[in-house]
């Protein structure tokens, strides 16, 4: 099993406008590993991936979050 290397920089505070604990799940383990797939999400996170496919979609429309050949970062 590939094991996902933890970034050393601080975590930035959570976006005032993510409400629901999904959402700030799955923004802070973007942001703490610079960026992830649906499947690491998936499987890290333990969430269907319908469910994060729904949040990324969220946080992408909210100008939160982008994709980036597979993988989704945040946008700071």
């Amino acid at each position: 099993m590939m094991q996902q290397q933890l970034s050393s920089k601080q975590v930035t505070p959570l976006p005032d406008t993510l409400c629901s604990p999904q959402a700030k799940l799955v923004y802070l383990y973007l942001d703490a590993t610079d960026g992830a797939t649906v499947d690491d999400l998936n499987r890290t996170l333990a969430m269907k991936k319908i469910d994060v496919l729904s949040v990324l979609n969220s946080l992408s429309s909210s100008d939160l979050v982008e994709k980036t050949d597979d993988q989704y970062v945040t946008i700071n």
